[in-house]
């Protein structure tokens, strides 16, 4: 095996193991950061729309408007960003504890493990011998990342951070559920529904576009599917804003 248990362990706590750059795991990641911060930005978007859509639906005061656009603006933005950091801590102590489960396993079954390590570089096509030479080269330089990558797809260097997700989740937010604050307070009474209504649906066919685009999907039933939603929630909203309008004489 060439590696004693502890000096891998030094090596992993030092963080000297697995020195190499991974460009496509960096560009993977990146874009689902970019990719979580359009979606976050589209549910500010599509929330604060339906919200202010509704109030409009049962008052045309700007003051009423824009106090409650800026709540549920502040309230959304604190709530996802408290979720995604729950969500991604959750995620974060997973990883951990099937890093030091491998660890563990590493450490006492050297052997099983590199084994193990072959037969799955033999699943992805190499010929047996290639596939130990490769596990055995790998498990040299780094057994834990090479098990980890191999069979758990997690790279020890690159843990998701829950501060990162909140940090980036709060302003995507934000900015998304401006815009309609925005356009329902500025226009004057009789256009602001029309204003709102149309700026919404027009960002949202860009949302879409834009997050099917960095996940390779393809952009038309995205769009379709996020201006669809966006329509029908301000018309749920809008609808039963009237209504309450009506019957409390607000």
């Amino acid at each position: 095996m060439g590696e004693s248990p502890d000096r891998k362990r030094r090596a992993v706590a030092k963080g000297n193991a697995h020195p190499e750059i991974h460009p496509r795991s960096s560009l993977w990641s990146r874009l689902n950061w970019l990719r979580a911060a359009v979606l976050g930005a589209n549910d500010g978007h599509v929330s604060t729309a339906a919200l202010v859509v509704g109030v409009a639906g049962a008052t045309d005061s700007r003051s009423v408007l824009l106090t409650v656009g800026l709540a549920g603006l502040l309230s959304g933005a604190l709530s996802m960003a408290v979720g995604e950091y729950v969500s991604v801590s959750i995620q974060r102590d997973s990883q951990r504890a099937a890093l030091a489960n491998e660890r563990r396993e590493i450490d006492e079954t050297p052997d099983e493990e590199l084994d193990e390590l072959t037969r799955m570089y033999e699943a992805k096509g190499l010929t047996p011998e290639v596939a130990r030479e490769v596990a055995e080269q790998l498990t040299r330089r780094d057994a834990l990342a090479a098990h980890a990558e191999t069979e758990l797809g997690i790279d020890p260097k690159a843990l998701t951070n829950p501060w990162h997700a909140a940090l980036a989740s709060f302003p995507s937010f934000t900015l998304g559920a401006l815009l309609p604050v925005i356009a329902i307070v500025l226009p004057p009474p009789e256009m602001r529904l029309y204003v709102t209504v149309a700026l919404v649906l027009v960002t949202l066919a860009a949302f879409g576009w834009t997050a099917a685009r960095l996940g390779g999907a393809r952009p038309r039933r995205a769009v379709i599917r996020n201006v669809c939603g966006g329509t029908l929630a301000m018309a749920v909203t809008y609808g039963i804003g009237s209504w309450l309008g009506a019957a409390t004489g607000f």
